[in-house]
This record gives C-alpha cells, sequence and structure tokens, in this order.
C-alpha cells in the first residue's frame, strides 16, 4: 500500500471511531484519490447511479459487498466491513459499536 493510502486508512480509522457510514468513506476515499464518481464507480463495478446513492447513505452494501470493494480500492477489508455493519445497525436502530479483529 502506498504511503497516500496509508495516511488515508489511519485518518479513516480515526473516522470510524466517531461514527462514520460507509458511503460517507466511500466519499472520502473517491475525494482523496481525486476520482470523478463515474471513475469511482467503473472501478468498483457499479452505475454512478448507484456509487451516488451509498455515498449519500440512500443505499446501503453487505458486508460480502463491502469485501469485495475494499478488495477492488485496495483498502484494508476490516476496515470496510466494519462500516457496513455499523451501517446495519444504526438503520435497524441498535446502539452498539462494531469492532473486528482481523482473521
Amino acid at each position: 500500500m502506498t504511503t497516500k493510502k496509508n495516511d488515508a486508512v489511519k485518518f479513516l480509522d480515526k473516522l470510524i471511531g466517531d461514527s462514520a457510514s460507509f458511503g460517507g468513506t466511500l466519499q472520502a476515499i473517491r475525494l482523496s484519490e481525486e476520482m470523478t464518481q463515474a471513475e469511482m464507480a467503473k472501478k468498483l463495478g457499479i452505475t454512478n447511479t448507484h456509487l451516488s446513492q451509498l455515498e449519500r447513505c440512500h443505499k446501503f452494501v453487505s458486508p460480502e459487498r463491502a469485501l469485495t470493494f475494499a478488495k477492488k480500492l485496495g483498502y484494508p477489508p476490516k476496515m470496510f466491513i466494519s462500516l457496513s455493519l455499523q451501517d446495519q445497525l444504526q438503520r435497524a436502530g441498535i446502539k452498539f459499536k462494531v469492532f473486528l479483529e482481523a482473521a
């Protein structure tokens, strides 16, 4: 992983502790890597519209899909899966913080 990505991962790890969302994290990564929505959507294999819905937290992803996105973007799966699970709990109204151990 490049130094730029390492710095981004450290920053995003801090965000996760402060109730970051999966969509907000995708947007932060896209902007930090200076990608358009079209470029990131193509990289993820989704439509621009779907990416926009994810970034605005109008749509959500499963932990399995979060894992796929992490691999495609070159970020730690633990971070993406944690955010996906946290979003699901928040939508269900369950006040619980997700902490995952790396496998």
